[in-house]
Parts: C-alpha cells; structure tokens; sequence
C-alpha cells in the first residue's frame, strides 16, 4: 500500500510535519508557510498564485474571512465569452483554478477530529464524515472543510423529496437530488412489472426508493462507492422500504435479469477533476454507452430500460442527439417512448451563469427502452 501523503513546513525554525487529508482528492501541496491573524486577503492571493499553501494558525473564524475575502477576488469581473463548448471548458477551467486556490489555505485538524485553533467550532461529525477516524496530527484544505461541514448539514436535515413524501439524507460524497424533475419523471413512468427491479449506479437509492414505493416488489440498488452504498442503505431504512430494497456493491449490473433496470448516468461527457465530479462528469460518456451496450443481457423477456438522460450535454456541443440514437441503435434497442420535462432549477434562471442559454433550452428526459 501507498504511505500516506504528508505535508511539511517550518515552525521556529523546526521542520514538523503531519498527514494530508483530501476527501475530494487533491494532492499534498509541496511549499507551505505558516500565517496567522496578520495575513490579509490580497497577501493570501499572491501566496496561492505562487503555488504556495498557507497553514492556518489564527482565530478560526478570522480565517474564514480569509477565505471569503480570497474567492471574491478569484477571477473577479471576468466574463466567460465563446461557442457553448467553450463557454463551458473556460467555465470548468475558472472553476479549477478557484478550488485550486481556496484549497490552500490549510488548517490543522487533531485527533477527535477537533480543530486547534481559537473560537473554532465543533467539527468532530462533519469532518469524521468526510475523511473517516483521524488518530493523528493531520492538515487539511479550509475550504474542503468548510464544504464538509455545509454537507454535514445536508445529511442532517436532509433533502425534501415530493415523490417520496419524505426526505433522503445525502452522505457526503454521495450526489444528491437537489433537482427534482428527474425524479418525478420515474415517479410517473408505467411500470412494466412489479417483481423486480434494478437501480444501477444508485447514489443515495432516491430512484430505488420511488421505485419501491411505487409498488416494486424487490429494488436492486447498485453503485462501485462504499459511501453510496451505506448512504441508499441508510435511506432505505429511514424510509421504510428496506424490505423491498438493497443496495449491493458492485460495479453497474448485479446478477441475474430484471423486467425493469433504470440508470441515471452521469450527465455530462467529461473528465472529473476531483472524486465529487464523478457523479457529474462521465468521460467520452463511458457509464452510459456501457449501460446501453449490456442492456440487453440483464432483461428478462419483455422487459424495459429506463435511461434516465439531460439534453444539456447537447445543448453545450459536448454529445448530439444523434450520438446517442446511434448508440441505441448500435446496442439494439429501440425508444418505446421518451418521457421529458424541463428543469426548475435556480440556475435555469440565473442569466449570470455562464451556461445560462443552454440551461434554458434543457429537457430531462426518461427513455424507455427495449431490445429490438
């Protein structure tokens, strides 16, 4: 096994040194320098654009304010200009660039986990969530931490599903259903039998759950993270359809055929920057493609596929319409129907995002699919 990654900077004149902890994934930054109280905004911004990471040693809360101070300025009055594909590489490329510099501004993190810094608050859940038992010295991102608390949050209170009339507490890591239309879209869908059915790439087992309470029998929820896996089984159970549905880890299919397996792919075909992305990113369209392509073998006669499918992709000139009807076809299968509605989302309205035009012209759509 790798040995853990560390970070090392210099303190009176002493080197120290203690483990790096990223739950998204970053690497250990190599130049660190000790700040405190002192630093201001713009210094922080200079450190961060030399590459350089700073270790947090004031009052927790003044160093928020850094933190805010530093992503105000992150690519302050910049206007995103060019083709929709453009647009949304220089889109993702600014937004890398940001979490690259808001990630290194670092804070020590003590067996408990607890922060050792003045008025810092109780993080002991939120940060246990995130990067699991800490029993050392260790440094991790302000900024990570900072969205590992929001998440704790959302895990706590949970996200309000209609479909369910209930709520689903998202794991953090794990995608979770702030839009709803998608899940609506299952919600309302004819089912073609009631035995079984299998949720592929699961998440937090929202689809598995609708499905359950639809009246499925027997939901197979599967997913390749550890995390979704607890998070939909946890779900389950606060639900009340663990009965009738279980989440299993494996990568896509499990064994056997249903009359009814459903996946809601990552919708955009590009390249994650970090393991968050994945629930968003599906590289050159990887987990749809195969999804389509063994289709097929996982049906029981006369059964249905449900690809669950935003147009946005198309909309950004990242995949065509006619992409996709060739991989149907390719993977012999034929459109029974297409169930579609269009987003509610904030940023379906927000004229200041940069992919405003294509969020407005966005329709999610449930394909039903079967064998030719």
């Amino acid at each position: 096994m790798d040995e853990p990654a560390v970070v090392t900077w210099a303190e009176a004149g002493v080197s120290m040194t203690a483990r790096w902890r990223s739950a998204n994934g970053r690497p250990a930054p190599t130049r660190v320098e000790v700040v405190s109280d002192s630093l201001t905004a713009d210094e922080a911004n200079r450190l961060a654009s030399q590459g350089i990471a700073m270790l947090w040693h004031g009052d927790f809360h003044n160093g928020r304010q850094i933190l805010n101070a530093m992503d105000r300025r992150v690519g302050a009055g910049k206007k995103i200009t060019g083709t929709p594909a453009e647009k949304f590489y220089r889109h993702r490329q600014s937004r890398s660039h940001r979490a690259r510099i808001l990630g290194l501004l670092l804070i020590p993190l003590d067996p408990g986990p607890v922060v050792p810094l003045r008025r810092a608050p109780d993080i002991r859940e939120a940060a246990a969530e995130a990067y699991g038992d800490i029993r050392e010295s260790s440094v991790v991102s302000l900024h990570e931490l900072v969205g590992a608390i929001g998440a704790h949050e959302w895990r706590r209170n949970g996200v309000y599903v209609d479909a369910l009339q209930g709520r689903i507490h998202p794991h953090y890591g794990t995608f979770f259903p702030t839009r709803s239309e998608y899940v609506d879209l299952v919600a309302a869908a004819p089912l073609p039998s009631d035995t079984l059915a299998f949720d592929v790439g699961t998440g937090t087992g929202v689809l598995a759950a609708v499905l359950a309470r639809s009246g499925v029998h027997r939901v197979v929820a599967t997913d390749n993270e550890p995390r979704a896996i607890a998070c939909a089984g946890e779900n389950f159970r606060n639900l009340g359809v663990q009965d009738r549905a279980e989440a299993v880890l494996t990568d896509m299919f499990p064994p056997g055929r249903a009359p009814l397996v459903v996946c809601n792919p990552p919708w955009i075909p590009a390249t994650p920057h970090s393991t968050l992305d994945n629930a968003v990113y599906d590289p050159g369209s990887r987990m749809l493609f195969r999804f389509l392509n063994e289709l097929s073998d996982h049906l029981k006669p006369g059964g249905e596929g449900w690809l669950v499918l935003s147009d946005l992709a198309e909309h950004l000139g990242l995949r065509t319409r006619e992409d996709l009807l060739a991989a149907i076809d390719a993977a012999g299968l034929k459109v029974v129907e297409r169930l579609d509605t269009k987003p509610t989302h904030p940023k379906a309205s927000d004229r200041d995002d940069p992919l405003f035009e294509a969020r407005t012209a966005e329709v999610t759509s449930l394909w039903r699919l079967v064998p030719r």
